[in-house]
């Protein structure tokens, strides 16, 4: 069997609380149709439970994120290697203040669009970070 390292336990992190952040977004977006019909009031308590999750999942993202990017000598890569860096970083970031928006929005034009261009810039976001893994 092979041995875990920092690196292993870093990526494994990474992914995984990236995956509770993205996939919670993909649940939500399947449970929320279904139970605005039969059960409205559930919306709120759904959602605050969600953001108990995601939150800390989005953060620990971040924090290992930050941690992959200092495990890799940037300067010794491509342009487009760091281009797709940066465009990833910007992606995760907007992603946090899409999902923001979508937690404080009090108009539906708000919970909209901040829970659609926060799932979309999380895929985007997670695609990119694959990406990365793949073909560097």
């Amino acid at each position: 069997m092979l041995s875990p390292s920092a690196a292993t336990i870093r990526i494994f992190l990474h992914v995984l609380a990236a995956s509770v952040w993205v996939g919670g977004q993909l649940t939500l977006a399947g449970l929320v149709p279904p139970l605005r019909r039969s059960h409205p009031q559930a919306l709120t308590t759904a959602a605050q439970a969600f953001a108990r999750v995601a939150w800390p999942a989005f953060a620990i993202t971040v924090l290992t994120g930050m941690w992959n990017l200092m495990a890799v000598d940037i300067t010794e890569a491509s342009s487009a290697y760091q281009a797709t860096v940066l465009l990833k970083i910007a992606l995760a970031i907007l992603s946090g203040v899409f999902a923001a928006v979508h937690t404080v929005g009090k108009t539906k034009v708000a919970l909209a669009v901040g829970g659609a261009l926060g799932l979309l810039t999380s895929l985007a976001a997670m695609f990119l970070g694959v990406l990365l893994h793949t073909g560097a």
